[in-house]
């Protein structure tokens, strides 16, 4: 139960960990390709650049799709945050406004009340 929670409160973790994974899993299926490869040193360099190259490639594609996807969440959350700032702003200008009119009538019932005794 408390491990459930935790791996909720830290998702960042859980991403870590996967990556982490994903990294442990190629390199341990690189090296079995290597060992059981019947192909010669020369083609095995040749394939293992040409996979680095493409392992390079679609790591930097990622990275810009994820980058890409915080600057949207952080301009969303920033944006709406604005809007709620203007919302609670625009509250608080309405409740001030209400409490002058109610000191207001307090104070004009006040003067009646002295002008009539």
């Amino acid at each position: 139960m408390i491990n459930e929670n935790q791996e909720n409160m830290y998702p960042a973790n859980n991403i870590l960990n996967v990556v982490v994974g994903m990294i442990v899993g190629a390199l341990v299926g690189a090296v079995t390709m290597l060992l059981l490869a019947p192909q010669s040193g020369k083609d095995t360099r040749m394939q293992i650049q040409k996979k680095g190259f493409e392992l390079r490639d679609r790591t930097a594609d990622r990275l810009e799709d994820t980058v890409a996807q915080v600057r949207s969440s952080v301009n969303k959350l920033a944006s709406d945050g604005r809007e709620k700032i203007k919302e609670i702003k625009q509250y608080g200008q309405d409740m001030a406004v209400e409490q002058l009119d109610h000191v207001s009538e307090a104070a004009q019932a006040g003067k009646k009340a002295i002008k009539s005794s």
